[in-house]
């Protein structure tokens, strides 16, 4: 069954297959959403807003609960795009990003002090 899927700010309307998840949703109609993990749950840069149709979504599991944790500009509708599951029509806010922010890389949090000590 095809669901609505609108992407905002872009205000763009795809269609998109039951259970397929929003990160593929956007990548398959080419709407940009960062996905730095290849879509695992490691990190939060497919971080999305629900704007409407929450309850068309598959339910938060506690792997996706766990890292939303890390995410700035956390919301009550924050949810990762890599993890949610369309089940009907829904209206998505992509946030723009700091580019200098590194959510969700918690393994770079240290470099420069790490470089500062590899003498």
């Amino acid at each position: 069954m095809k669901h609505k899927v609108t992407f905002l700010p872009h205000k763009i309307t795809v269609e998109a297959e039951t259970d397929e998840t929003i990160m593929e949703a956007a990548l398959a109609n080419g709407i940009e959403l960062e996905h730095n993990c290849g879509g695992n749950c490691c990190c939060t840069t497919c971080h999305v807003i629900v704007r409407e149709g929450e309850t068309h979504l598959s339910a938060m599991e506690e792997e996706e609960a766990d890292r939303l944790e890390e995410c700035a500009d956390l919301t009550p509708t924050s949810r990762l795009g890599c993890q949610v599951k369309i089940r009907g029509d829904v209206m998505i806010e992509i946030p723009e990003r700091d580019p200098f922010r590194l959510d969700g890389l918690e393994e770079l949090e240290n470099f420069g002090e790490e470089l500062l000590r590899s003498d």
